[in-house]
């Protein structure tokens, strides 16, 4: 309160010179806003002063301490499966690419064979080779069991004492 009555003092004792000693400047400027207020500062000190311990302030920062591991423990359990989520994502997208690359690389893989297959090609081959065709007397027919079958077998025949 001191300085705002100093403040009061300054701008009256102001005005009562502004009108008997000097007359108006019509191009002088207009003073700032609260350019007649002045502020003072104390230094204060107060190394001296030792705060005293709280005997529940341990306990409100342990409070909030678990609070917020209680917060972190729920952010942490709503971002690990949508992390996880994504990054299975990723990964079935990865093997979608390296199925169809396998599927083109087998596809490549079964004309390839084919080609290799082919009678022409193999006839080709034969004549290069200078093979021909067996005789007849080189054809040797296995019989089987049955009369009408075609086909061999490895099986010895069985004897009649044998199951």
């Amino acid at each position: 309160m001191a300085s705002l009555a100093a403040i009061w003092k300054k701008s009256n004792a102001m005005a009562a010179v502004g009108n008997s000693v000097r007359e108006s400047d019509p191009y002088e400027l207009r003073g700032l806003p609260n350019d007649d207020v002045f502020f003072y500062s104390k230094k204060i000190d107060n190394s001296r002063l030792v705060r005293q311990a709280d005997p529940c302030a341990s306990g409100e920062c342990l409070s909030a301490v678990g609070a917020g591991v209680l917060l972190l423990m729920l952010g942490v359990s709503i971002v690990v499966p949508h992390v996880a989520l994504v990054r299975e994502g990723y990964r079935l997208e990865a093997l979608k690419a390296e199925r169809q690359t396998l599927l083109d690389k087998r596809r490549e893989l079964d004309y390839r064979e084919a080609a290799m297959l082919n009678p022409t090609r193999l006839n080709d081959i034969a004549k290069a080779q200078n093979l021909t065709s067996p005789m007849s007397s080189q054809v040797v027919h296995l019989e089987g069991q049955n009369a009408g079958s075609n086909l061999a077998s490895n099986r010895t025949p069985a004897s009649p004492g044998d199951r």
